[in-house]
């Protein structure tokens, strides 16, 4: 058993990635699922990695559903730009939404990191900055996200402690959430 489980992103975009593992096995998959009348995203835990990895455990997958586009003067999609507004978020076939908001709690004004409660009950902290994220329990750093240099293949690397296989596929959702709202300029 391993101590920590090394993801390699492809594809810078928050909405579009995919992630392997350093054997090259796919490991999960973000990608749109929809358009029509808002844009749904679909993030999905593939079945071949979490079959090497026993501890794996939560959904397999989670729905991003947006709400309706505005014009934004802060998304990376440039000034006046419709983008997605925030909408809610569901687990695999679960019938319970989480507003995203909820997904990305700011506890004090002016702070960078980001808090969410997972399914469990227990709640998660995600230290953001542009090129680094880390999520921890309380003191217990569990998973690392950073950018790569240049020269690398991949875009990204999200290092995660054998801990966070519990929770894996909710510490991929408010990831890629907490890089979705860099990518649209929500606060």
């Amino acid at each position: 058993m391993a101590d920590t489980y090394v993801l390699l992103q492809y594809g810078a975009d928050a909405f579009n990635a995919r992630f392997r593992d350093l054997e090259g096995r796919a490991a999960f998959t973000v990608s749109p699922a929809s358009h029509n009348p808002n844009l749904i995203v679909k993030l999905s835990r593939e079945a071949v990695w979490s079959q090497h990895h026993p501890g794996t455990m939560g959904p397999d997958a989670a729905y991003f559903y947006f709400g309706p586009s505005v014009a934004s003067y802060a998304s990376v999609y440039g000034a006046g730009t419709p983008t997605p507004s925030p909408g809610y978020i569901m687990y695999g076939n679960n019938r319970h939404s989480i507003p995203m908001g909820y997904m990305r709690r700011q506890n004090r004004e002016g702070s960078l990191s980001r808090y969410f409660t997972a399914q469990s009950g227990k709640e998660y902290k995600w230290k953001i900055t542009p090129h680094r994220m880390e999520l921890a329990e309380g003191r217990t750093i569990l998973a690392v996200w950073e950018l790569s240099a240049p020269t690398d293949e991949h875009d990204a690397r999200l290092i995660i402690k054998h801990a966070g296989l519990a929770i894996v596929t909710e510490i991929m959702t408010t990831l890629t959430i907490n890089r979705m709202s860099q990518a649209l300029g929500w606060s």
